[in-house]
């Protein structure tokens, strides 16, 4: 390990080192990071949970609810003396507690068109983990508008959605698949297990992401069928008449 990571350091890093793909300059590029995670529940448990352990230096967490009950079956951030605090600060004890290196910026708030870009500028990269559209097209125009990558993950029942926006030429966007958002929909169950593997997914784009390496998901969607143990690729096209990067 280079000699600016401490002995600790070196040991609790070792693993990732041995990789040749990522090595110490690969560990030393996680922990320069600078990345944010929209909603600190079910994907985004797993998401920060794998984010800090493997070293990433600097994590900003966006949430503003508190932890209830229901909870509890799929946000694996948080336990039963959490019920009733802030996720952000539930979530910063519980990943200080895992990796007191990595360092924590709390945003104890929803993103609206106000402050959503204040919150985002120092990010080089961004993951939404929300739970509702209205968050999702927010944190999807605002990166693509301001050139930061958006890795956005979304689960329902038993079924997960992944995909990867890179604002670069010829590249669709959030809105190439969705330029509106589906209409609203009575709220549905969801399988704990099936939002950390999207959050496992989701943290594993990101972390090669910051590795310098390109995703085959700028340009599809992986869907997982839990039911059935299936993934699939679906390829997204970039939509000339898209409300946000076409012609017009």
């Amino acid at each position: 390990m280079s000699l600016d990571f401490s002995e600790e350091e070196s040991r609790r890093y070792s693993r990732n080192v041995m990789l040749p793909e990522v090595g110490r300059d690969g560990q030393a590029r996680w922990r320069a990071a600078r990345v944010a995670v929209v909603g600190a529940g079910g994907i985004g448990s797993a998401v920060l949970y794998y984010l800090a352990a493997a070293g990433v230096g600097q994590i900003s967490i966006i949430d503003g609810d508190a932890v209830e009950t229901s909870n509890l079956q799929r946000q694996i951030l948080h336990d039963v003396k959490d019920l009733g605090r802030r996720k952000v600060e539930s979530a910063w004890e519980t990943i200080t507690a895992l990796n007191p290196h990595c360092r924590l910026q709390l945003h104890d708030l929803r993103l609206d068109a106000a402050n959503i870009r204040d919150i985002l500028k120092e990010n080089e990269l961004v993951l939404d983990a929300s739970d509702n559209f209205e968050t999702r097209l927010l944190v999807a125009d605002c990166c693509w508008l301001d050139k930061k990558t958006l890795i956005s993950a979304a689960v329902g029942g038993f079924h997960g959605l992944l995909m990867v926006m890179d604002p670069g030429p010829g590249n669709p966007c959030y809105r190439c698949l969705l330029p509106q958002g589906p209409p609203p929909a009575p709220q549905e169950g969801i399988l704990g297990a099936v939002a950390g593997v999207m959050g496992c997914l989701q943290a594993t784009e990101a972390l090669k992401l910051l590795l310098g390496r390109k995703s085959d998901l700028t340009r599809q969607l992986l869907s997982y069928d839990a039911l059935k143990c299936r993934f699939r690729h679906v390829q997204r096209e970039k939509k000339p008449d898209c409300p946000l990067c076409g012609q017009g």
